[in-house]
């Protein structure tokens, strides 16, 4: 995990999210977690910045979650919405939530904007606006996966707490997202091609138009194979073979219920894969 971490550190990327959705943070123990944040702080706590996500269903446990984060050496926090509030939550219970979490370190915090279609768990304008609005909450992963509400959330932001940073990190569409305005981004992708996903921020930074298109052209088929194919739940799994592929990682395995992809999904893959990685 520690190599990983610093495999991923190439010139443009500034910091690690460790215990995001990608890392199956919702399937591996409060041990596991804690493990997982010192290696990464242990390989590049000096020279990057390390924020560590914070997903568990109660309140009080990821409070626990969130002290040990800062205990293990994580600069920041991502605080991740519970997945039972796919089914519902009332007006008050993400703030309560994310209050329960501010009040348990002194730790900067990091917002996720949910997908649309996750439910409850996308946060309404109103909630967004309040939670925006909480002490020390530096960033924001949005992750609506559409246009649309990526560009709602960043007004909001700049409206309720302009000094926020909003962070594109729908894989598929990076492009738009760096194009309408993104300040930076928290994005699986550039744990396997970090070079190409710094590349496409520079040239859209820089107003070279035809780079960055061409870099989305090489990226854009990449995401879809990894989060547009159904069930969008196996990422992480087609994100463990490339890496595999790539000899960054021994093993594809995942935790069960899931299960490693496929040889036919593989071979679909990696051409992809490597096409991606010639595009910088």
């Amino acid at each position: 995990m520690g190599r990983h971490a610093a495999a991923v550190l190439v010139d443009g990327i500034v910091g690690v999210m460790c215990n995001g959705h990608a890392g199956e943070n919702y399937l591996t123990t409060r041990e596991e977690k804690r493990r997982v944040t010192r290696a990464v702080v242990d390989a590049i706590g000096k020279r990057a910045i390390v924020v560590c996500g914070i997903n568990a269903e109660g309140s009080l446990e990821a409070a626990e979650h969130a002290r040990d984060a800062e205990a293990d050496g994580a600069d920041a926090v991502m605080i991740f919405a519970p997945n039972a509030w796919a089914l519902g939550q009332d007006e008050t219970m993400a703030l309560r939530h994310h209050r329960m979490i501010v009040e348990a370190t002194r730790l900067p915090l990091m917002l996720f904007q949910a997908s649309v279609g996750s439910g409850r768990m996308a946060y309404s304008p109103e909630i967004l606006a309040q939670l925006l609005a909480l002490p020390r909450v530096v960033g924001i992963k949005e992750g609506s996966w559409e246009v649309n509400a990526y560009e709602r959330t960043l007004r909001i932001a700049k409206r309720v707490a302009p000094t926020v940073a909003v962070m594109g990190s729908g894989d598929e569409h990076l492009f738009t997202s760096f194009m309408i305005g993104s300040e930076g981004s928290v994005v699986s992708l550039a744990a396997v091609i970090p070079e190409a996903i710094v590349a496409l921020d520079r040239a859209v930074k820089a107003g070279d138009v035809a780079r960055a298109r061409a870099l989305h052209e090489k990226i854009h088929p990449l995401a879809n194979l990894i989060y547009g194919v159904p069930p969008g739940a196996r990422a992480t799994a087609r994100l463990k073979a490339c890496l595999q592929m790539l000899g960054r990682f021994t093993s594809d395995a995942v935790r069960p219920p899931f299960a490693p992809i496929d040889a036919a999904e593989r071979a679909r893959i990696e051409p992809t894969l490597r096409a991606a990685m010639t595009s910088v």
